[in-house]
Order: structure tokens, then sequence, then C-alpha cells
């Protein structure tokens, strides 16, 4: 008997051919998951340990500049494919320089004003460079000064969370209680391990008991259920991090590992929803095919985003 052109056969089978679909993306997913963790701790270990004489994030430093340039390419195709086209070498310099100046500035005191300012002034010079962009093309009715926001929010909007980032690598206790003892990679790991521990928490618990959607129209699979095991397994390793392991320093976060785990986890949860908002409103499922299973570059470190900057302020007020 035909229920809709298919046959209950053909039915299992569409079934079975979904379920193969399923697994062979967890496993691709999976198996990126695995390379690119196991690459960070190897550039974690070489930077911690100053492999070969390097100094502080000088390891670490090409990551972020990779992930600078990568991530911003993937933005200028978005902005391309739905019919929003910017300057990409103007987008992809301008996030660049800030990252580089949170680099420059930072040097041993990465929370002192003047690194701010080195940041601050990469910012504006990234915008300023989008409105002369767009200065120099303007025609009447050609929609350059969308243009030119686009480009310099897209710039900005990547490279300071990234340059907080950097940031949070230099980050030294002469910032956080006046000595000069550096954290080392303290708050760096603990932001990262905090964010993705709440992510993989979330896609578990969401896909094998998530019932109630948080955002339908905007991220179908995002449920209550995920969300409230992505704060408890952020709170949870914020404890093991900040509490249990062995750091060469006794400095810790305002308000302790609890505040920790769930700011910066609830932080970034947003982050997450935030890029799930440009890539439905720009007509894309994943921003880029570059990490395979993973999606692009900032489906890996969209979560990261605006946690970032939360983090940075919690070590600065400890």
């Amino acid at each position: 008997m035909l229920v809709n052109g298919s046959t209950p056969r053909e039915g299992g089978d569409g079934h079975a051919t979904a379920r193969r679909a399923a697994r062979r993306a967890f496993g691709s997913r999976a198996a990126v998951a695995v390379v690119v963790v196991a690459a960070f701790a190897a550039l974690a270990w070489a930077d911690a340990t100053a492999l070969c004489g390097a100094r502080p994030a000088w390891w670490l430093l090409p990551v972020a500049f990779l992930l600078a340039a990568i991530g911003a390419r993937e933005l200028v195709a978005l902005l391309a494919a739905s019919g929003r086209p910017v300057a990409e070498p103007l987008v992809v310099a301008g996030t660049l320089g800030i990252v580089m100046a949170a680099a420059a500035g930072g040097g041993t005191a990465a929370a002192s004003p003047a690194t701010l300012g080195w940041v601050a002034a990469a910012c504006m010079a990234a915008v300023a460079a989008c409105f002369i962009e767009g200065i120099a093309r303007y025609r009447p009715g050609a929609g350059v000064l969308a243009r030119a926001a686009a480009g310099a929010i897209a710039a900005v909007g990547l490279g300071l969370p990234l340059a907080f980032l950097v940031g949070l690598r230099l980050l030294d206790r002469r910032a956080v209680d006046g000595t000069a003892e550096p954290l080392g990679l303290l708050p760096l790991v603990s932001l990262v391990a905090v964010v993705k521990a709440g992510d993989i928490a979330a896609y578990v618990v969401g896909s094998l008991v998530g019932r109630h959607r948080m955002a339908p129209l905007l991220s179908p699979g995002k449920t209550w259920e995920g969300a409230a095991a992505s704060l408890a397994a952020a709170v949870a390793v914020a404890w093991i991090v900040l509490e249990r392991l062995v750091w060469p320093t006794a400095a810790r976060p305002w308000g302790g590992w609890l505040a920790y785990g769930l700011l910066v986890g609830g932080a970034g949860m947003l982050g997450d929803l935030a890029e799930s908002l440009v890539k439905r409103d720009l007509g894309a499922k994943d921003s880029g095919q570059s990490l395979g299973g993973l999606g692009g570059v900032l489906d890996l470190v969209d979560a990261l985003l605006l946690a970032a900057p939360v983090a940075w302020l919690l070590w600065v007020a400890g």
C-alpha cells in the first residue's frame, strides 16, 4: 500500500538511511573534535613549558591569527551569499590587526589601560578603514553605508573577542593582586574547559532527553533541558579546574568557581545563540566547511566569543 509515494519497506529503509547518515555525521564531528583537542593540548603544553625558549603565548598566537583570518573570511562569505557584500581584505586585515594589537600591547600586563588603548585603536582603525572604503566607492543608492557598517561589525565583532582570548593568556597577577607572578595558562584553559564542557553537555542531553525548545525559530535543536545541563557541566568543570587541579598560583577569578561557571557558561550559551542568529538571518546552516563535520571556524569558537570578555573581567576583578 502506497503512502505518500512509498511502501512500508521503503519507509523503513528511509529511516535506516537517516540513522546511518546521523551516525556518520556524529562520527565525523567526533573525529574532527578529537584532532582539534589534541592539537590545542599539544600547543598549550608547548606554550606552558616555553618549548624552544618561546615567550608566553608564542605557540598559541598563530592559532589566534588563523582563527581570525579564517573566521573573517567566513563572515565575508556569509554576508556576500546573502546579498550583503563587504570588502574582504579590509575585514580580514581589520580582524587580524585587532588580535595583533592585543598581543603587541599585552606584554606582561594584559589588563593595563595601555593594552586596552592598543586594542581600542585597532578597533577604530578597522571601523575607519571600512568607512573610508565607503567614501571612496560612494554612489547614490549603492548602499555603501550598509556595506561599511557590516564590514566594521564583522571585523570588530570577531577581532575584539579574540583579543580578549589573547589577553587571558597574557594576564599576570600584577593585574589581579599586585604581584608580578604570571598566571600562565589557567585563565585561558579555564575559559575553554568551562565553555566546551557546557557545549558538549547541551548537545548530549538535548539530543537524548530534550523536549522543550529554547528558541524554535532561531535554533530548533536547542532545548531548555540542554541549557540546564550546559550550566551544570560548566559549574562542575569550573570547580574541577579552579579548585581540584594543581596550578602554580593561588589566584582565582571574582566570585570563585560557582560565579565563574554560571557567568562564563551562560555567556557561552548566549554566544552560541548569537551565531545561530547570524546564520539564520543570512540563510546559512554552517559558517563554512573548513572543519568538516564541525562546520566552520565560527561554529567552533562561537560560544567562546561572548564568554571571553566575561572570563577576562572576572579574572581582572579577582
